[in-house]
């Protein structure tokens, strides 16, 4: 038995595979990514309450002889046991190292894969079906993200995809609604583009916003940021159904159906939700990047089938 695996059993620690699953649980947790552990305490001591380790268990540390230099190294054997179970997942593919994330996202994080996010959708009993609905990053869908992202808008641009199979859902479109949905939140700053809202849940895991296509994905609008902006619940609605509009200097447009609701009708308290629409000051808020701003074509298609002039 090797001196690690001694203080292991000496210490009474948790068992490797325990650890594992634990870390696929607070990936989850937290959307699918964990700074590395020397960077992050306080996820190493959540993990720590979650096995109720004791003091000495938290700890006691490994000293080992580093013959370079003839000196001793000490590392925690709570952190080196979390390592362990860590490079284990990601030797199973179901984790990415920092040092992998990192090359993609500047980031020293673990993440989970898609076959990690499977693993932890099992090991707490979710169904698969909730897996479209929830903002788990992966490291396949922040590939994608980035491509989202990075790319550049052709010179003549469609917001329709002429190339989607309707037959079939495969899993590279699955992959990239999720990307769309986080990249245009993203962009947008996380907040709606007609009101501003910018509201995150008490845990800081899920925002308010929701990303909406422009051209109905239904109808085959392209998955990309020209066909996307970012809506709060309410104003994805009236979008989706034709209240408002949006003219080609990004200013909106309220339904002229406005008018005929009765008074009572559109309105949160004393706030008019739906007669805000007809102020004819009122004008997206855009992504910081101009690139990255709506196209022309897809929002004069929206007043053209969807908006009800």
């Amino acid at each position: 038995m090797s001196y690690e695996s001694e203080m292991l059993k000496k210490y009474n620690m948790p068992t490797k595979q325990d650890v594992k699953k634990a870390l696929l649980n607070i990936l989850f947790k937290y959307n699918g990514v964990i700074k590395e552990f020397s960077a992050d305490e306080s996820v190493v001591a959540e993990l720590a309450d979650f096995f109720s380790l004791n003091t000495d268990q938290k700890n006691v540390v490994l000293e080992r002889n580093y013959y370079k230099g003839n000196r001793i190294v000490k590392s925690p054997l709570w952190h080196r046991l979390l390592y362990r179970a860590a490079d284990d997942l990601a030797k199973e593919k179901l984790v990415t190292r920092p040092s992998i994330t990192y090359l993609l996202n500047n980031k020293k994080e673990w993440m989970l894969t898609e076959a990690g996010y499977d693993s932890a959708l099992d090991l707490l009993n979710i169904s698969a079906s909730q897996k479209e609905l929830r903002p788990i990053k992966s490291y396949e869908v922040e590939k994608i993200m980035k491509e989202i992202k990075e790319q550049e808008k052709p010179s003549e641009y469609s917001p329709f995809e002429t190339d989607r199979k309707k037959s079939v859902i495969s899993k590279e479109i699955k992959l990239r609604n999720r990307s769309f949905r986080q990249a245009v939140i993203e962009v947008y700053d996380c907040q709606c583009s007609v009101c501003g809202l910018k509201l995150p849940t008490p845990n800081n895991l899920y925002w308010e916003v929701e990303a909406a296509h422009i051209v109905p994905h239904t109808l085959n609008g392209k998955d990309d940021i020209w066909n996307g902006i970012a809506l709060c619940r309410l104003h994805h609605w009236a979008f989706d159904c034709g209240w408002f509009g949006i003219d080609d200097n990004f200013t909106i447009i309220g339904s002229s159906k406005i008018q005929t609701l009765p008074d009572s009708f559109g309105k949160i308290e004393h706030y008019e939700f739906i007669r805000q629409l007809n102020n004819n000051k009122l004008s997206l808020n855009l992504p910081s990047n101009s690139k990255n701003y709506p196209d022309i074509s897809a929002i004069k298609w929206h007043r053209e089938n969807i908006f009800f002039k």
